[in-house]
């Protein structure tokens, strides 16, 4: 006797979604669309992490009638990423753990579909992020990777993943630390 097995259908929840692997780097997104019987198309990009890059990211992403994007925690590299897309998308930031694909072949194409895939069924669950008055205030005073708190035996890095302008989304000013008289960390 043979059972027939039936594939189940998960439930898609977000028509337009797209998932971002997030590097120092670069960025890779993939915008997926949810088709009839089940099927999804993916499109995939790659960004670099410049400001002017972050923006074009968004005007395609809202160019392709996306409304919700997810993309790991790791790091640094996703708050430059988190500050563009705010208020044009809902963010989910998702702690890598959670979202570790199946073992095999890992490529940022696939990490950003995988993401996407997740996300478009309502599989992911999203990390606590600060409202923006309470980052921007924590990225001034909290000593961190970043070199932008208050630490006069620290030397900020101006430039950089990591430093204040990547975390920023910005390019245009340098670390708390430059505006202190000797300070020996910042060029300019």
């Amino acid at each position: 006797m043979a059972v027939r097995l039936r594939r189940a259908s998960v439930e898609v929840m977000y028509e337009r979604c797209a998932g971002l692997d997030v590097h120092k780097k670069s960025i890779t997104a993939c915008v997926l669309w949810a088709l009839p019987k089940g099927k999804k198309k993916p499109e995939k990009r790659r960004f670099a992490t410049f400001t002017q890059d972050l923006l074009a990211m968004a005007d395609w992403l809202r160019e392709c009638g996306v409304t919700h994007v997810a993309m790991e925690s790791t790091g640094v590299y996703w708050k430059p990423v988190g500050n563009i897309l705010e208020g044009q998308f809902e963010i989910l930031l998702v702690n890598a753990q959670h979202i570790k694909a199946v073992p095999g072949r890992k490529t940022d194409q696939k990490d950003s579909e995988w993401i996407a895939d997740l996300l478009q069924h309502g599989l992911l669950k999203g990390s606590f992020v600060p409202p923006t008055a309470v980052r921007e205030l924590r990225d001034l005073t909290v000593p961190g990777e970043s070199g932008a708190g208050v630490q006069p035996h620290r030397q900020p890095r101006a430039e950089g993943a990591g430093g204040c302008q990547y975390q920023a989304g910005v390019g245009s000013y340098r670390c708390v630390g430059c505006i202190r008289p000797r300070h020996v960390g910042c060029h300019g």
